[in-house]
């Protein structure tokens, strides 16, 4: 018997963000992230630029640029797919429900940093906060992504995993 496929309930669209020095575009890099801290935890958490896929968004990489823009006032190039992750989500983040079996789709890009003005930054996270929304960069290497405390997990651990990899889908040979 073979077991329906579970509901997608949201789609989300996330930068794995790459900054390189301009004059070194294939060197050293950092990762571009948002420490979070929510009000009442003591327990910060980092997440990659990002959110929901709106019914405004044509595609989810349309989102992701809307997104990038909202969150750093920035702009991306080099948009690459490189990772997804699918988790259960079951309520809205108000708590009421959506599906018993629904899941969330997490649709991760590697890109590079093209521009960033936080002074442009808007969105419901800059306008209506809700805790603290930091800008911070992490060498991108495997002891600066295992330095924080990334999420999903599963991001944490397939960036550790593959630091050179995940470099290589900038390469300009990728074609």
């Amino acid at each position: 018997m073979r077991t329906p496929p579970r509901p997608v309930v949201k789609r989300t669209a996330r930068a794995i963000l790459l900054e390189f020095d301009p004059n070194d575009p294939y060197g050293p890099a950092s990762l571009v992230l948002i420490k979070r801290t929510r009000p009442g935890s003591p327990h910060p958490y980092w997440i990659t630029p990002g959110g929901g896929v709106e019914h405004d968004d044509r595609t989810v990489v349309d989102a992701l640029h809307r997104e990038v823009d909202e969150e750093l006032g920035g702009k991306v190039v080099d948009v690459v797919p490189v990772f997804v992750d699918t988790i259960s989500h079951t309520h809205h983040d108000d708590g009421t429900p959506l599906h018993p079996h629904g899941v969330k789709v997490q649709h991760f890009f590697v890109c590079r940093l093209a521009s960033m003005d936080l002074d442009r930054r808007h969105g419901p996270e800059i306008d209506e906060p809700n805790g603290d929304y930091e800008v911070v960069r992490v060498p991108f290497t495997r002891e600066g992504v295992t330095s924080v405390n990334v999420v999903p997990p599963s991001l944490r651990a397939y960036l550790a995993a593959n630091i050179e990899g995940v470099r290589a889908m900038l390469a300009p040979d990728l074609g």
